[in-house]
């Protein structure tokens, strides 16, 4: 098995994954906006030149939730998603989505804003409702985690890529100072032994 990776990407969330379930893989490591994603030979790999992408047996795919499920569709005995029977499916699903819905975009924007683009390009406007709409996804996931630990109960595939991108949203400057459920959500995905290695790489 072997993942394509860059180090705050969306890909920490393959690598984390990875670790959770035990799975030796291979690193192909790159940096964020490296030319080498921009070759004729990854783009076979990625038309749009990015990570992840993770290749099994034979098998190409890329997108981190799609890589996700397939990982515990294929190698999760129901450790870290729960069975279609189980009452905390559907909010599984949703909490597992929610990450690119409704909290990567802002992200996105945030980082296209004030990072990427130059002085002249940049958009204040853009800016403050990306934070304004950021905010509000971010007080969405707090209030559901008032009395627990993880989204869904149990730690799982949704704390994966939604606590991958509430790390990411407090990165990029989100205001998580009156959101104590989250700030400590953090904290408690922060400690896990795999993701650490898996922000290692």
């Amino acid at each position: 098995m072997k993942l394509y990776f860059a180090p705050n990407s969306r890909a920490v969330r393959i690598a984390w994954l990875l670790e959770e379930l035990g799975i030796t893989y291979e690193i192909e490591k790159f940096t964020v906006g490296d030319k080498a994603l921009r070759t004729p030979e990854y783009f076979k790999l990625h038309p749009m030149g990015r990570v992840p992408v993770l290749e099994d047996k034979g098998i190409t795919i890329y997108e981190s939730g799609a890589i996700l499920e397939y990982l515990l569709a294929k190698y999760d005995s129901g450790n870290f998603h729960p069975n279609k029977d189980d009452e905390t499916f559907p909010y599984y699903l949703q909490w597992l989505h929610y990450a690119e819905g409704s909290i990567m975009p802002q992200v996105n924007t945030i980082v296209v804003e004030t990072i990427l683009l130059p002085p002249e390009r940049k958009n204040e406007v853009n800016v403050a409702r990306a934070f304004k709409l950021l905010n509000v996804a971010l007080i969405n996931v707090n209030n559901n985690l008032e009395n627990k630990d993880f989204l869904t109960n149990k730690f799982s595939g949704a704390d994966i890529m939604t606590g991958h991108a509430c790390i990411g949203a407090k990165r990029v400057g989100a205001d998580i100072s009156n959101m104590s459920n989250i700030s400590n959500y953090i904290e408690r995905l922060m400690s896990r032994p795999a993701l650490q290695k898996a922000m290692k790489i």
